[in-house]
């Protein structure tokens, strides 16, 4: 149990963190693009749902920070892969294809970052079928992109008072030095990522998980704000009660970018089953928290609770509900 100054200063820590800050980013890009809400295709989830037959067509993009990708470039090319494949998974889709898009100055200077993607493109069984370079660039920069397929939707929008929210992760991994990124995936065997990618698509098409979303660079308590925001509602959450590794801080943990975490927000009815989906291939998972009613959300850890964010005071992406329900199945 934790001191009631730690969680307060837990709660400082997750509000005042970079990651959470690109995302608040994206409220002024809404704007621009008036992507209010009179799009028919909501906006806020990990991808774009648009109904084609008898499901889904799924299209994502990940654009890299220029110092990630001159630091560390043929992981920055894996993640090319790896995050986009995760966004498709977190909404309950299977991947289809791969593009890109590159700058560098020459062709030796994106050599690696291509062969770090083409490396996780291999890993997990998607093709790479175009995309765009640039290689006359006075700097490195890269965007990559996928289209997937969902017969049943997860998505950020239907997490129901009365949810337990999961955390999910891959713990059999570490650090990439100094940096947030948790790396379970560049030394797993390629046929185990490609499972338990499938464990997503798996429980939303047996019923048993209809809201989630994938760990972003906003962490685990980050990208559970904004599952609630999208889905208009507020929650409890203990940080302490989520998978952590061994002898890993708590306040490293919370900024980390898990190269497999997920959020889900389950019925109580179903998660000791959605949990065994993922412990059952040697995923961690527990329940953390629970969403309530409301808009606001706290931290608390035993008897403690300490307040983290009200959205009805400070809207975060300020993507919410869309205006009619979100089907989780096309007919």
């Amino acid at each position: 149990m934790c001191a009631p100054e730690s969680l307060s200063k837990l709660a400082l820590q997750i509000v005042g963190a970079r990651g959470l800050a690109h995302k608040a980013d994206l409220a002024p890009v809404l704007s621009v693009l008036a992507l209010d809400g009179a799009s028919p295709i909501p906006v806020g989830d990990d991808c774009a749902a648009i109904p084609d037959g008898d499901g889904w067509l799924l299209l994502a993009m990940e654009g890299f920070i220029d110092s990630f990708v001159a630091a560390d470039p043929w992981f920055a090319g894996w993640c090319g892969a790896m995050v986009n494949l995760s966004d498709v998974a977190a909404m309950g889709g299977r991947p289809i294809a791969l593009v890109d898009a590159v700058w560098s100055d020459g062709a030796d200077g994106a050599a690696s970052l291509l062969s770090g993607l083409r490396a996780g493109a291999q890993a997990y069984g998607v093709p790479i079928v175009g995309g765009h370079s640039n290689l006359r660039s006075p700097r490195a920069g890269f965007a990559a992109a996928i289209v997937g397929r969902a017969r049943r939707l997860i998505t950020s929008f239907n997490a129901r008072p009365g949810d337990v929210l999961l955390s999910v992760v891959d713990l059999r991994g570490g650090f990439r030095g100094d940096d947030p990124w948790w790396d379970a995936a560049t030394a797993s065997p390629t046929a185990r990522l490609r499972d338990d990618l499938e464990i997503l698509p798996t429980v939303a098409e047996a019923g048993l998980c209809a809201a989630g979303k994938d760990v972003s660079m906003a962490g685990l308590i980050g990208t559970a704000l904004m599952l609630l925001e999208a889905s208009g509602v507020g929650g409890v959450m203990d940080p302490y009660a989520a998978p952590r590794p061994e002898g890993v801080s708590m306040e490293r943990w919370i900024a980390a970018f898990p190269s497999y975490g997920y959020v889900l927000a389950v019925s109580p009815a179903h998660a000791e089953s959605v949990v065994a989906h993922f412990t059952g291939r040697g995923i961690s998972a527990a329940p953390f928290g629970r969403v309530l009613p409301g808009r606001r959300v706290d931290l608390a850890a035993g008897p403690e609770t300490t307040p983290l964010w009200d959205f009805n005071v400070r809207p975060l992406v300020g993507c919410g509900p869309p205006p009619s329900p979100v089907e989780l199945t096309h007919a």
